[in-house]
């Protein structure tokens, strides 16, 4: 599959089952299934006319697709990451934008060892969604439709899938009855509070208008590399 984006053509990145065999909750569909294609990622993206500016502010543009799925019982979803420290005590925040379908964005915090937080955020065709410092996370589809999404992350930035993959997936699972399963290697784990797409007016981050543009106003993306100076802006995504 490729993907054109302005004057850019990119081959996907794809992620198979076999890929994600440690966070597949299903283990007799995984067996079956493990040449299954779950999802595709288009990485750096760029309109020709922003390139400089996005690479002089060290951030990255990418979108994926994940098409509709049922891996066995469990919603498709993409693989799960932490992010990397990028000052003393904050990891890399990241945003994304839903441009198509429907998106469960599954966050949870980690202190400690032991996961203090999880968050479910739903977000339909236009919704922002921040991924604060110190959250790691996964995306699911759950609908029949799929799932386009787009992101913007500091170029700095590398995924980290080591512990997702060692605890055998998120602090959760969402499974296609609607239930939500707790990953028992994790032990004791809060309840699964549920949270709203970010809405942060002073930064051009509202529903409706396209995340793309963000790049136009730079400095409104300054919170990818400088979480330190937006905490307040977090904290209203975690309400």
């Amino acid at each position: 599959m490729r993907l054109k984006f302005g004057d850019v053509e990119r081959e996907a990145s794809v992620r198979k089952a076999a890929d994600m065999a440690e966070v597949i909750f299903d283990k007799e569909w995984l067996e079956k299934n493990l040449d299954a294609e779950l999802y595709y990622m288009f990485r750096d993206l760029w309109m020709d006319e922003d390139r400089e500016t996005i690479l002089r502010n060290r951030l990255r543009y990418d979108i994926t697709i994940i098409p509709p799925r049922k891996m066995g019982v469990e919603f498709v979803k993409t693989q799960g990451h932490y992010h990397p420290e990028c000052c003393p005590n904050l990891t890399y925040p990241e945003i994304y934008e839903v441009q198509e379908g429907k998106a469960h964005y599954l966050l949870q915090r980690k202190e400690k060892g032991k996961i203090i937080d999880v968050i479910l955020i739903e977000a339909e065709a236009g919704d922002k969604v921040i991924i604060p410092p110190n959250y790691g996370h996964v995306t699911i589809n759950p609908t029949d439709e799929p799932l386009r999404m787009a992101n913007w992350v500091s170029r700095d930035f590398t995924s980290l899938y080591q512990e997702f993959n060692l605890m055998g997936g998120a602090a959760y699972f969402e499974l296609i009855d609607g239930r939500f399963i707790k990953n028992p290697k994790y032990g004791e784990i809060p309840e699964l509070r549920f949270g709203k797409p970010s809405e942060i007016p002073e930064l051009e981050i509202v529903k409706g208008k396209e995340m793309y543009e963000l790049i136009k106003r730079p400095e409104n993306l300054a919170f990818l590399n400088h979480p330190e100076k937006f905490l307040q802006i977090f904290e209203k995504c975690l309400k």
